[in-house]
């Protein structure tokens, strides 16, 4: 019996072309070439189908005049940056500085382009020519235009940066968040309306998936607007190029920048945030820089030696008076001590935290910690809004917070990462709604393992602690055992144990971050 062909999808072909450039080239720098390709040969097949309409019509006249295609969200393409031209090239020595020409072309021609393609990139890298007319090849074959409610190329986009922050590993390829995790924040907040903003956009996947969201609930794209900032020049291309390819306007600044020092929307409010920035990022400004900064106006100031109350403080005040954030952080936050416990007190008195929920460990590409998603909303009171073509009653949530752990939930990927289901997504989400909404008591309930709704009191006398398992109920706990008193006890015992071994100290700390008890 002959054995069945398994046929391999368009982007696992172009993984495999891809993955052939590795010998000379990181994946750090070799994401850049995959990816401007793929755009190149898309925006050339959007061109060439926008060309033959103009001819249809019989508006020659009008073929080597941009407005008439970018009129139709179509960028104009020189002849020599177009896809034809490359491959009638691909075989001279010179291709290298010919694809650079072509994406340097393009960037000039169309300013809704400009600071997104790479900068006489390829001929600088020394690529292999061999592989790289093979990759080229490998392109050609890709009808971008095929099936445009597949979204070929956006799903192409998608599984190269999945699989390139995977292929960077620890440490490295930070601008890209899990689309599950992306997805269940998207769910959650429901950005369907008004202004969306990432302090720390990286590649622009927030924005991506917040427009599948709305696209899924059949709402109209034009509802939203999209802000958002990146420091990294590189990673802020890619974010641009992302979103160019998928036709979604943008506002990122004039140029990549630090949120802290150089904030290019400074005037923004925001209606929905977004954001997973840099865990624990240490020595974001210097000790007298930013002291009296607005941002943090009626706050302590944020700590030096860590950015992330920064970075809630930088959101807190972007939002709009009916704003929402999720956003992700290091478990450290939930209790970390001296300003930060400070900082985090003030949030909870003035009622601006909603819900806090732990996800898994091994989510991330980069890291193998367990991280937080924290959901924060101006407006707590009970009112009613139209969410598309629902109406939703919510109800009074002042003063009370929704815990919730999903460390025991999702399913395999990638054989050793974790990602949550669709339905598992669906799930979650609807147990926040469900406790946002007037008819809470009859569809919501707290459930040991997996969700708490806690008043202000209960938190104060937990001292200001997010920990979700000081709240969640733990079945299978043995009743004499206090856990969070002999955590206590054990964090004292290897601070002592440990003195200034600060190689040592800092995976104890980790591990403790992790847990949610920061040393």
């Amino acid at each position: 019996m002959a054995k069945k062909t398994q046929t391999k999808s368009t982007e696992e072909i172009l993984w495999d072309s891809a993955n052939k450039l590795r010998g000379s080239v990181e994946p750090s720098e070799y994401k850049h070439v995959v990816l401007s390709l793929i755009f190149l040969k898309f925006a050339s097949d959007k061109f060439e189908k926008r060309k033959e309409e103009l001819i249809a019509d019989h508006k020659e006249a009008f073929l080597d005049i941009p407005e008439f295609y970018q009129a139709e969200n179509v960028f104009y393409l020189p002849a020599e940056s177009r896809w034809s031209f490359i491959m009638s090239n691909a075989k001279q020595q010179d291709i290298t500085l010919k694809v650079d020409s072509a994406l340097k072309t393009i960037e000039q021609k169309n300013k809704a382009l400009e600071g997104a393609l790479p900068d006489n990139y390829f001929s600088r890298l020394g690529l292999d020519h061999s592989k790289f007319t093979a990759l080229l090849d490998t392109i050609n074959n890709i009808d971008t235009l095929k099936d445009e409610a597949q979204d070929i190329v956006g799903r192409v986009y998608e599984y190269f940066l999945s699989k390139f922050a995977i292929a960077e590993g620890k440490g490295k390829g930070e601008f890209y968040t899990p689309k599950s995790i992306v997805n269940l924040i998207a769910e959650m907040i429901e950005p369907y309306k008004g202004k969306i903003y990432d302090p720390c956009c990286g590649s622009g996947g927030m924005f991506v998936q917040s427009l599948k969201f709305i696209d899924s609930h059949k709402g109209n794209r034009k509802d939203v607007s999209i802000y958002g900032q990146e420091l990294t020049n590189t990673t802020f291309k890619l974010a641009k190029m992302n979103l160019a390819i998928r036709g979604i306007a943008s506002n990122l600044g004039n140029r990549a920048a630090d949120t802290f020092s150089n904030d290019q929307h400074k005037e923004l409010k925001a209606d929905y945030i977004m954001a997973n920035p840099p865990f624990n990022l240490k020595d974001w400004r210097a000790e007298n820089e930013l002291t009296d900064d607005p941002r943090w106006a009626g706050y302590t100031v944020p700590p030096k030696s860590n950015a992330n109350y920064a970075w809630i403080l930088h959101m807190v005040s972007k939002l709009s008076q009916n704003g929402v954030a999720g956003f992700l952080l290091a478990n450290g936050a939930l209790s970390g001590g001296g300003d930060e416990y400070e900082i985090r007190k003030q949030l909870l008195e003035n009622d601006l935290v909603e819900a806090i929920v732990i996800l898994p460990q091994d989510m991330f590409y980069t890291t193998n910690i367990s991280v937080t998603l924290w959901i924060l909303n101006k407006n707590k009171t009970g009112h009613t809004v139209k969410i598309f073509d629902e109406e939703k009653q919510y109800r009074d949530r002042q003063h009370e917070i929704l815990f919730m752990d999903l460390r025991q939930k999702g399913i395999p990927f990638e054989k050793k990462y974790i990602q949550f289901s669709e339905g598992e997504i669906k799930e979650f989400a609807k147990t926040y709604h469900d406790w946002q909404l007037t008819d809470w008591k009859n569809d919501y309930r707290n459930i040991p393992e997996y969700c708490y709704s806690a008043k202000i009191d209960e938190i104060r006398r937990k001292d200001y602690s997010l920990v979700p398992s000081k709240y969640i109920e733990f079945v299978n706990r043995d009743a004499d055992f206090d856990f969070d008193e002999e955590m206590q006890k054990l964090q004292t015992e290897l601070k002592e144990l440990f003195g200034e071994e600060e190689s040592l100290k800092e995976k104890v700390k980790n591990v403790f971050e992790d847990l949610g008890y920061p040393l």
